[in-house]
């Protein structure tokens, strides 16, 4: 079992996350957090510029990201939103969990 991790965001920081990181440095970073927990094969973290989305999916996501003003990095499992702007590991660690991935 692998559960799918999208960090949706793109290259132009959000006006509120200047002093944050960018989105693809948020998923490199939750990557290899995450490692450190976890079995490798237990997950797998993507990366969408949501400025350049290519399946239904992640278009829609873009749209939810630009029509309800969502901060990003925004971060999605299964569906749901489990961070904003900030992400924060625990509460990523918690949602796989629930879902069956367990540490190692």
């Amino acid at each position: 079992m692998s559960v799918e991790i999208t960090v949706y965001g793109t290259e132009q920081l959000c006006a509120s996350c200047v002093n944050l990181p960018s989105a693809k440095e948020t998923a490199a970073w939750l990557e290899a957090a995450l490692e450190r927990k976890y079995r490798r094969d237990s997950f797998v973290v993507r990366y969408c510029d949501f400025q350049k989305v290519e399946s239904p999916e992640d278009q829609a996501w873009a749209r939810r990201i630009i029509e309800e003003d969502l901060w990003y990095p925004l971060v999605v499992i299964s569906g749901e939103i489990v961070g904003e702007g900030n992400p924060r590991l625990k509460d990523i660690g918690a949602k796989l969990e629930s879902l069956g991935v367990q540490p190692v």
